[in-house]
């Protein structure tokens, strides 16, 4: 095993830049250090995949434990998402390898799913903020940290979010966060952000072992990947109050929507026919710059709608710490 290459420097590089936006932002680990590698071109992508997993389970149980430790986690909740999410975790990439016939078919496939769950993590954020600013206006629902159990939905959303990162290492975040506050609302941000990390455990480490069951471990990818990205996590948690975190998050946004939309491309969607890639990533950048433009403007527009002025006050890394909420910085990863 040569890890003194180029490849694996290039690996550490961007886990330590992913890093360090998980540890300003407390999100993206996954659904940034996945496209991440994938552009790289540094493997397979079933490979990169589970490594980032594998990756994800030694990480996430460091916050798990914290958070465990503080007592913020709802473990009725979490043991309910697990029950949901653990099995379909690991059938998930078994169910990819039986409709996949060949390499190239299975590179497609997930490339075509990492890009679906890519769009869906940055609609579910930008749904997630949107929650938190009618909440600040309306008044939050009354707080209630041991809610009654509604067992089959919560069953649905620990299946769906299983599904989800078992095959494509992205969402035990983004989408079974969203779901958790539209279905317990008056549950605390503490105890939404511990209860999703707590849950995240096992569903991450059952997404893994089913991927080093059925495409092995590549050692020369994960091992660069912890190297650099457990340091720039560290660095990026004890920086975070020093840096502008609005504008950050509303960049994770697009580059979340830039590269859902690239690895569409990839998988063989192509909107101009093939050979066209030049029309492609022109394509991508106008969605970029677009987005750019817009999404302050649109974001205004709802704060308008609310009675705040379009800019200022609360901030978007404001509506992300609602009262009661400590947890966030703590935590380090949520997605």
């Amino acid at each position: 095993m040569d890890l003194l290459t180029t490849t694996a420097l290039s690996i550490a590089i961007a886990g330590f830049l992913v890093g360090i936006v998980v540890g300003l932002t407390g999100m993206g680990g996954g659904a940034l250090m996945t496209p991440a590698l994938i552009f790289l071109g540094v493997g397979h992508t079933a490979s990169i995949v589970t490594a980032d997993l594998t990756a994800a389970a030694i990480y996430k149980t460091g916050g798990a434990i914290t958070h465990a430790k503080e007592g913020s986690p709802n473990l009725r909740l979490a043991m309910w998402l697990i029950i949901g999410s653990v099995p379909m975790a690991f059938v998930g990439p078994y169910l990819v390898d039986a409709l996949t016939g060949d390499p190239e078919d299975l590179e497609k496939t997930l490339k075509l799913c990492i890009g679906i769950a890519l769009l869906l993590a940055a609609s579910t954020y930008a749904l997630r903020l949107y929650i938190n600013l009618k909440r600040v206006r309306s008044g939050q629902a009354p707080p209630d940290d041991n809610p009654p159990i509604r067992p089959v939905p919560t069953l649905l959303v620990g299946m769906l979010g299983g599904l989800l990162v078992g095959i494509t290492s992205v969402g035990s975040g983004s989408v079974i966060m969203i779901a958790l506050l539209m279905l317990y609302p008056g549950l605390s941000a503490v105890k939404l952000v511990g209860t999703d990390l707590v849950q995240a455990v096992p569903l991450v480490l059952s997404a893994a072992i089913a991927n080093i069951a059925i495409h092995g471990l590549d050692w020369e990818l994960l091992i660069p990947l912890v190297i650099g990205s457990v340091p720039g996590t560290l660095i990026g948690a004890r920086i975070a109050p020093r840096v502008p975190q609005s504008i950050i998050r509303r960049g994770i946004v697009i580059v979340l929507t830039m590269s859902g939309v690239a690895l569409l491309f990839k998988a063989g969607l192509h909107p101009f026919g093939e050979g066209h890639e030049t029309a492609e990533a022109m394509l991508v950048a106008g969605i970029g710059v677009v987005m750019l433009a817009l999404v302050p403007f649109i974001w205004g527009l709802l704060r308008k709608q609310h009675g705040l002025p379009m800019f200022g006050a609360p901030t978007v890394s404001d509506l992300e710490r609602l009262p009661g909420d400590r947890a966030k910085k703590k935590s380090s990863v949520v997605e």
